[in-house]
């Protein structure tokens, strides 16, 4: 019979891993960025062993219940080994899955006859032995010499395809620093890239770590450069983006951040700048919270908000009544720091303090 004290628990921090790393991944929770996403599937995986443990203890059982809890944990297994399969760009990922299937099958005939036919292990475990060693002594000795591919030789024909880059426009190189999947250490340089339309602009991942460059509010749409293994380029063109600031993360390492400034070509954007006063976060009769409070500018005109204050603050777009509209988010903002934004589209924009919500502005775009 299968052992509940074990497989209880084993279920409860399985479901708990599992969602924790679905929320993670899937960018519905932004709470997993700080290294929770590896803590929850540390749970799962956890999980599945206290599962299997209690499963197993006292032999295989032939429960309902055990059968159902098994064909959980099979569909969790393969769920994330096909997941790992489809992303994964090691050119060993396919051997791999082939030798593991290699070994796990012959081990799920040899358990069942052990259950159902002790008699015949002996003889059926020989052969699939033999027929192992036999594939693996044949594999190393074609590695060595083996015969030519074709008995007939094939003419080739040599394709060569060469890529075009056009000269006449600016390239801004942007790196991925070493070290920089380690939570706290500097990723991109520079971290916020200012370039005029028309420029392109090519992150090299100098990291020994994969790495991505996708746009955060839309969660890749606008531009997103996939999985980029050491000394990979990812190259933009920022004529098909329009004036205005774009920030962009790393999805392997969501608290990698960057961002992205594009001007209006034939010289710098205008910008003007909003003050964040001393005390700030204290509500009293003629306060004055963002400096100035309501400010009128041209469309492509550049906003920095800077933090005079010396508590922390946010500039968050949105309305303490419907919450962010994702539009722009300065996220934590300490002492002296400074946050800009680029307005491309006329309108008007409402934006507050996340941490005082009573802190509120509005940019009025022509």
């Amino acid at each position: 019979m299968s052992n509940w004290d074990l497989m209880m628990p084993g279920m409860g921090l399985t479901s708990i891993g599992l969602a924790g790393v679905v929320l993670a991944y899937a960018g519905i929770a932004e709470t997993f960025i700080d290294g929770l996403h590896a803590l929850s599937g540390l749970t799962m995986f956890v999980g599945l062993i206290f599962l299997a443990v209690g499963i197993l203890d006292g032999g295989i059982s032939t429960s309902n219940k055990a059968k159902a809890t098994t064909l959980v944990v099979i569909s969790i297994g393969l769920g994330f080994g096909v997941f790992g399969l489809t992303y994964n760009t090691s050119n060993y990922t396919i051997t791999l899955a082939g030798i593991l299937m290699g070994i796990a099958f012959p081990a799920i005939i040899i358990a069942y006859l052990a259950m159902k036919h002790p008699n015949i292990v002996k003889p059926i475990g020989s052969i699939v032995a033999m027929a192992g060693a036999t594939g693996i002594i044949m594999w190393l000795a074609f590695g060595f010499a083996g015969p030519d591919p074709y008995i007939i030789p094939q003419q080739v024909e040599e394709v060569v395809i060469e890529e075009t880059v056009d000269a006449s426009k600016s390239v801004l190189p942007v790196g991925i620093l070493a070290g920089s999947s380690v939570e706290g250490e500097p990723d991109y340089d520079p971290d916020t890239a200012t370039v005029e339309s028309g420029y392109v602009v090519e992150w090299t991942n100098a990291d020994d770590q994969l790495h991505t460059v996708t746009s955060k509010a839309d969660f890749g749409e606008t531009f997103d450069s996939g999985l980029m293994n050491a000394g990979d380029t990812y190259t933009l063109d920022t004529s098909g983006l329009e004036i205005g600031t774009y920030e962009y993360f790393c999805t392997v390492h969501p608290w990698m951040t960057g961002m992205l400034v594009v001007d209006a070509a034939g010289g710098t954007a205008p910008s003007e700048i909003v003050v964040i006063p001393i005390e700030a976060q204290t509500v009293s009769e003629g306060q004055i919270y963002y400096d100035p409070e309501d400010i009128e500018i041209s469309a492509g005109t550049s906003i920095t908000w800077e933090n005079q204050d010396a508590a922390l603050h946010t500039v968050t777009s949105g309305t303490v009544d419907e919450g962010p509209d994702k539009l722009f988010d300065s996220g934590i903002m300490a002492a002296d720091e400074k946050f800009e934004y680029t307005f491309a589209e006329s309108g008007e924009y409402d934006y507050y303090c996340v941490l005082h919500p009573w802190m509120t502005g509005t940019v009025s775009v022509t």
